[in-house]
């Protein structure tokens, strides 16, 4: 449905929250006015690039890129702060080497130092998905997380990827958890709703709960059917 109709539907199937990857061809005024409408929150949405089209998941990671970041992180930045998200996560984009992992560490301290009151986050994205992207290990992901040493940044959590790239999600987020600051979902193996297949979903909101997570946990997936008919039964919701 045209996006600022999904306000409405999220509201009206009983979500007081949303995230919006890429709210760059929208005006702010319109997903604010949809928000308050609705009286949902705005949780997280992606940096950069706010000139989105059919280009790069983010260059944070990008040596021949950081100007571009810092521009484009700062007019993300703008809109963030506008829209009132309590999240901004920083894709890193196609890179590899020392180098990109240099450019990375140092373009996330520049960004936590200029954003200090906006929490920011990073997510591990699997290489089967998106090939080429730098932040593809949650390892690696700890590792940049420690070196950089911001308050301000957080792990982003994304289920399909914990088992894309490490195979056992649990063992993951009994690795990491400490470190998280937003979760995603979607069902295994295929990214439809979170139900069914080899991945037990309510024991690990169990997990959520036993762990101390305070944050919020995002659908990420792409719908079997419609999602407002017939796709958030997983969850307990009736159908619109």
């Amino acid at each position: 449905m045209p996006e600022l109709d999904r306000f409405d539907a999220a509201a009206e199937a009983g979500f007081e929250a949303v995230e919006i990857l890429f709210p760059y061809d929208m005006q702010a005024s319109d997903i604010l006015s949809a928000l308050a409408r609705n009286k949902l929150t705005l949780e997280l949405i992606n940096c950069p690039p706010p000139n989105y089209t059919g280009g790069p998941r983010g260059f944070a990671a990008v040596p021949e890129s950081r100007d571009r970041f810092r521009h484009d992180f700062k007019r993300a930045l703008r809109y963030a702060n506008a829209l009132g998200a309590r999240l901004l996560h920083i894709m890193s984009g196609p890179a590899q080497g020392p180098e990109a992992r240099a450019t990375f560490v140092e373009n996330l301290r520049w960004a936590s130092d200029l954003a200090q009151k906006q929490k920011l986050t990073i997510e591990p994205i699997n290489n089967f998905d998106m090939p080429g992207y730098f932040l593809n290990d949650f390892d690696l992901a700890a590792e940049i997380l420690d070196e950089v040493a911001a308050p301000n940044l957080a792990l982003q959590f994304d289920t399909y990827h914990a088992f894309r790239i490490h195979g056992d999600v649990a063992a993951c987020w009994a690795k990491h958890s400490d470190r998280v600051g937003h979760v995603q979902i979607g069902g295994l193996p295929a990214r439809n709703e979170p139900a069914g297949g080899p991945f037990d979903y309510p024991a690990f909101f169990k997990m959520l709960d036993a762990t101390g997570y305070d944050g919020a946990v995002s659908a990420e997936y792409f719908p079997s059917g419609k999602t407002t008919q017939s796709g958030l039964g997983w969850m307990g919701l009736r159908p619109v």
